[in-house]
Parts: C-alpha cells; sequence; structure tokens
C-alpha cells in the first residue's frame, strides 16, 4: 500500500472540526435556530478539559452534554469552546478542546459527526502520526432523555458510515 504523504485523514478530521467550529461560534453569537440542540461527547481527562473535580468524579473519562435551552456564555475559540451549564442545580464552567471532543450530534437534524478516540487525545504533529483512520459521519436516532441534570448519550444501535469505506484499498 503507497505511503500517503498529503495526510488525508488528518485534513479530514480537521475540516470536521471546523464544521463543530463553526456550528458552536454561530451558535454562540446567534443563539440556537428552530429545534437545532447538540449533544457533545468528550474525555473528560484529556489535555486543556477543564472540570470541576466533582464532575471529574462523577464523569472519570467521558461525558456527554447537551447544548440546548440552558446554557449560558457560550465562547468559541481557534482550539475549544466553553460554556456554562447546570449540574443538580450548581451552576459549572466547562473548558472544552476540539480535540478532546469523540461526537457531535444534532437530532433535530440527525447530523452527527464521530471522530476516533486516538484523535480526541493529545494533537501529534502530522509528519510523525502513523496512519489512522478517518473520523466519521454519523447518524443516529434521536435520545429520548433530555434532561440537562443527566448528560444523556445518544441511542445506541445507529448506523455509522465510514468514510474509509469509500477508500481503495
Amino acid at each position: 500500500m503507497a505511503t500517503d504523504h498529503i495526510r488525508y485523514d488528518v485534513l479530514a478530521r480537521d475540516a470536521l472540526r471546523g464544521v463543530l467550529r463553526r456550528v458552536l461560534a454561530d451558535a454562540a453569537e446567534h443563539g440556537l435556530p428552530g429545534e437545532h440542540h447538540f449533544f457533545i461527547t468528550f474525555l473528560s481527562t484529556a489535555e486543556g478539559v477543564k472540570l470541576s473535580p466533582r464532575l471529574l468524579a462523577q464523569y472519570p473519562e467521558e461525558m456527554t452534554i447537551i447544548l440546548q435551552h440552558q446554557f449560558l456564555d457560550l465562547v468559541v475559540s481557534e482550539d475549544r469552546f466553553e460554556v456554562g451549564l447546570s449540574f443538580g442545580g450548581i451552576p459549572e464552567r466547562l473548558v472544552v478542546p476540539f480535540n478532546a471532543i469523540k461526537s457531535f450530534f444534532d437530532p433535530s437534524v440527525q447530523f452527527g459527526l464521530q471522530f476516533e478516540p486516538s484523535d480526541a487525545v493529545a494533537e501529534t504533529p502530522a509528519a510523525n502520526l502513523p496512519a489512522a483512520p478517518a473520523p466519521s459521519a454519523v447518524t443516529v436516532p434521536a435520545p429520548v432523555e433530555k434532561n440537562q441534570d443527566e448528560p444523556a448519550k445518544p441511542g445506541e444501535g445507529a448506523e455509522v458510515v465510514r468514510l474509509d469505506r469509500f477508500r481503495k484499498k
């Protein structure tokens, strides 16, 4: 198999993270339009993630947050977003780097993105990376539970469409 010197997998992953960044930046500036809302799953202990000790104890590996009706001060920068949420009636400020995100899902339009776990940890310069699978587009049924105090996980049994299905082997 030929070596991919261009690193299409890294380019695709970065482009899809750019979609996420733009959607969150638009939500920060204009609010959420229509019925749009977001489920965002991220690694709790990834570099740059900032959670209270209470939340980290409750979600030691990964956490899913819902941005819908009750979030405050969404701030989006080039490499991360920050948001205020309430958990069990206690306000919290979260900082989540884009490279810590495992999945993004908007159930109002059945649109989602999924990133490989190896993509969700610390970024490494492309020249030093081994070949890695590209991020995936995902279709997931809408979750039943939408409680801000208990972050839900998107439904199981979803059909995942992986970009590498279309690659020449």
